[in-house]
């Protein structure tokens, strides 16, 4: 190596990426920083007693091929699969099929089910204008449902100012009240008409009423399964990779990989400076937390992950007064889950795990019911049957939205499950009794918000971009809600101009901003690919 480093902030997705990217394509060693005692990030996975969570949902899906052979090319197929499935995905030879049906480092097929638990009854999303909806809602809502989006398609409300009108636009006033605006507004704690619509734009995209009967019409017609599903919108993906054991898998293996190859993956190590001359970051100032030993690590470049917020409010120098306050307003949601190990659970009439695939093929439900204050419930088992310990036995995840400082996220962990559990139970979800253990997990800064001083969130960016070394990739590095794949083109993108010894960095920021991802084209490495598009739909978390 030439004995440049490249200091790396964070070790989920787009940091990893970031460093397996260098160590692929340059001779720059990276130094990976996580401040916590795992890697994955948010899409780590969690484990107790042999049980697995997966923090807030990760389906393993993109529209970018080049991230989905990257996936692959990490954690092969299970030989299982059908390889037509895969859709053009596999390596030429199909080695990308050829791994062992019994390790544990394959991906799996999954098929994907929501649905939303809405007065008790359980509906299909998205939503869909099936027998059973309709038999469900009732002749006169769903003909209200119905004019209210013929209301919108004529007369839609410009300019979209918010978050509100970018879904009334798109769905109809009353499919917004019924379906988006209570559970959208327990995720993010403000009201729709506070939020930005560029989360929409960013979340949804081609996402409306007319794609959804669309693909409900194509389904009606004889096709062959493929994974690629590159006609679909991804909200609407019928099939998707998983890790045999969660998502965090995935990224365990890129970490042993980046050290393979001369790299370096420190856990516990936090950032407390960030050190700069000129329009350089020299140096950082880092915490071991697992034995206090401070460190001044100096860099020849610097990509990072973590908030915002922290990387300007540790600069030495300080920033600016008018970037630090808008860097000081920017907000973050904090995520809760509670996972509960049931030996059945009552949807389905009462389901135990050997009935889940056929009563309860779920991998999450949307809970939109008044009085209770979960938002989302996952299934475990139905994201790999490997996420449990006894296979007689169901894994659920209850998910809670909060923000520091709240009475829900200050909740110690046993009053936090006694809420979940009489939850559940008012729902006629659990029964008390059908609990045979349970945890919970904290996920600081989750979510970067679309308010807060966001709107002036330029301010920020262009002072940072100033700094010719410094790189800001991923979910929390950017404020922007990316998904996984998201992050990892910011990642690769970001490698691919320090390799080059570029330091514009537009090409990292116009990653997941197309309006129309089906119509985008992006060029990586010389390869011109479909535009990464949203996994999932406004009412993912």
């Amino acid at each position: 190596m030439s004995g440049r480093t490249a200091v790396i902030v964070g070790g989920g997705p787009a940091g990893l990426t970031a460093a397996y990217e260098l160590l692929a394509s340059t001779d720059i060693r990276p130094i990976v920083l996580e401040a916590t005692d795992d890697v994955g990030g948010i899409s780590r996975t969690v484990e107790v007693r042999g049980n697995r969570v997966d923090i807030g949902g990760h389906r393993f899906f993109s529209k970018s091929d080049r991230v989905m052979q990257w996936w692959l090319s990490v954690l092969p197929v299970e030989a299982a699969a059908d390889g037509h499935m895969l859709g053009g995905l596999l390596d030429a030879d199909g080695s990308a099929a050829a791994a062992d049906e019994q390790s544990d480092r394959v991906m799996l097929v999954r098929r994907r089910v929501s649905r939303i638990l809405y007065g008790g009854r359980l509906f299909s999303y998205p939503l869909s204008l099936s027998p059973d909806t309709v038999a469900k809602l009732g002749i006169p809502r769903t003909v209200g449902f119905a004019l209210s989006y013929l209301r919108a398609r004529l007369a839609p409300i410009r300019p979209e100012r918010s978050l509100e009108d970018f879904l009334i636009n798109r769905f109809g006033q009353a499919l917004y009240l019924q379906f988006f605006r209570d559970y959208t507004e327990k995720v993010w704690g403000a009201p729709c008409h506070e939020i930005s619509p560029e989360w929409g734009a960013q979340r949804i995209k081609g996402l409306s009423i007319s794609k959804v009967l669309g693909h409900a019409a194509r389904r009606i017609l004889p096709r062959r399964a493929d994974l690629a599903q590159r006609d679909v919108e991804t909200s609407l993906i019928e099939r998707f990779l998983y890790p045999k054991l969660g998502p965090g898998q995935l990224w365990q293996v890129v970490a042993e990989r980046v050290v393979a190859k001369g790299g370096e993956v420190r856990l516990n190590h936090r950032v407390e400076a960030l050190e700069h001359c000129g329009d350089r970051v020299t140096a950082l100032s880092v915490v071991d937390d697992a034995t206090g030993r401070r460190e001044r690590l100096a860099a020849d470049f610097v990509i990072s992950t973590m908030p915002v917020r922290n990387l300007v409010a540790g600069l030495e120098p300080a920033a600016p007064p008018e970037v630090r306050e808008v860097a000081d307003g920017l907000v973050y949601r904090d995520f809760r889950t509670a996972a509960l190990l049931l030996d059945r659970i009552e949807l389905g009439g009462g389901t135990t795990a050997a009935e889940l695939a056929q009563k309860v093929p779920d991998n999450w439900i949307y809970i939109q019911e008044p009085g209770v204050k979960v938002g989302r419930l996952q299934i475990f088992n139905n994201w790999s049957p490997h996420m449990v310990a006894d296979p007689d036995t169901i894994l659920v995840g209850l998910e809670y939205f909060g923000r520091a400082g709240d009475p829900l996220w200050e909740m110690d962990d046993a009053a936090f499950l006694d809420l979940a559990v009489d939850e559940m139970a008012t729902l006629g979800l659990v029964r008390r009794e059908a609990v045979l253990d349970r945890f919970a997990v904290r996920m600081p800064k989750a979510y970067p918000a679309y308010f807060g001083t966001y709107d002036r969130f330029d301010d920020v960016r262009a002072y940072l971009d100033r700094f010719a070394n410094l790189f800001l990739v991923g979910r929390n590095g950017m404020h922007r809600y990316n998904n996984q794949d998201h992050s990892m083109l910011t990642a690769m993108a970001a490698a691919e101009a320090i390799a080059r010894g570029a330091t514009d960095k537009s090409s990292i920021w116009s990653i997941n901003t197309e309006q129309e991802y089906h119509e985008a084209k992006r060029v990586l490495g010389g390869t011109a690919e479909a535009g990464s598009q949203s996994r999932q739909a406004v009412l993912s978390a």
